[in-house]
């Protein structure tokens, strides 16, 4: 059996991949940028517990994460509780894709297993959006990463725009009853979730109008995207499991043909 980690700014996912490449499980919890490597160690230990699951079956693991601070404590911990040092997402690992880059060490680990994801399920080219902290929203056609842009996430400018503006006040982000705020709250709702909805909406055009040619698909991740995909005009498929789903697919391209063992 295969884990999957993704160690994003705000949460941490981990998922256990079977013989089969599904998963038996995938558990969300809340990133600690000081954790130590015992500490990373429990929190894994007891979702393994909590899902009944056994650490001993596991084959390997591959990690991606973008909070250095946590990226060492993570793989000790896994080496720790299995006695294998796991696979890190970083530059020279195979992934199939062929990226227009500058700088390749710059390209996050989470667009790269997106990305890969997303040409092994759906249809060329390809839009992949992942909102979480930040939003990205990455152009494929065929095994091609053309580019990203990357924007302020749905919480990141709902926070700053409390922070900055003394008369307004922290809210949660739930639907609105109208566009139309009749107050002060939702106001702001209607403007974080119908605005990110027409800023998606609008980036997808421009990104088509740049890359000269219409998306066959355009496929939205992370924990943001269902509150404000259900306010897009575009027609967007939502797939949580996207961003595991490459790990997984990674880890297998650099593993395969490699004693032969199955796990």
């Amino acid at each position: 059996m295969v884990l999957a980690i993704d160690i994003g700014n705000s949460t941490t996912t981990i998922a256990l991949f079977g013989p089969d490449g599904k998963p038996a499980f995938r558990s969300d919890t809340a990133t600690r940028r000081n954790t130590t490597r015992d500490q990373f160690a429990i929190v894994l230990k007891g979702i393994f517990d909590l899902y009944h699951a056994d650490l001993t079956a596991i084959g390997g693991a591959v990690i991606s994460s973008v909070v250095p601070s946590v990226t060492h404590a993570a793989s000790a911990s896994v080496e720790l509780l299995t006695g294998k040092p796991p696979m890190m997402m970083s530059p020279g690992l195979k992934t199939g894709l062929n990226i227009k880059s500058d700088i390749h060490t710059q390209m996050g680990g989470d667009i790269v297993a997106c990305s890969v994801a997303a040409i092994d399920k759906y249809p060329s080219p390809i839009i992949v959006i992942d909102m979480g902290t930040a939003i990205t929203m990455s152009f494929l056609r065929g095994n091609v990463y053309e580019g990203c842009v990357i924007m302020p996430g749905v919480r990141v400018a709902l926070e700053a725009l409390s922070e900055r503006a003394a008369a307004l006040p922290h809210i949660s982000i739930t639907p609105p009853p109208s566009i139309f705020g009749h107050n002060t709250v939702d106001a702001m709702r209607a403007g974080v979730l119908y605005g990110n909805a027409s800023m998606v909406d609008g980036m997808i055009g421009r990104l088509e109008e740049e890359a000269g040619i219409s998306s066959a698909a355009v496929v939205a991740t992370g924990g943001n995207a269902p509150d404000v995909l259900k306010y897009c005009k575009r027609d967007i498929l939502y797939d949580a499991d996207l961003l595991m789903n490459g790990l997984y697919l990674i880890y297998r391209k650099n593993t395969e043909g490699k004693g032969g063992r199955k796990i």
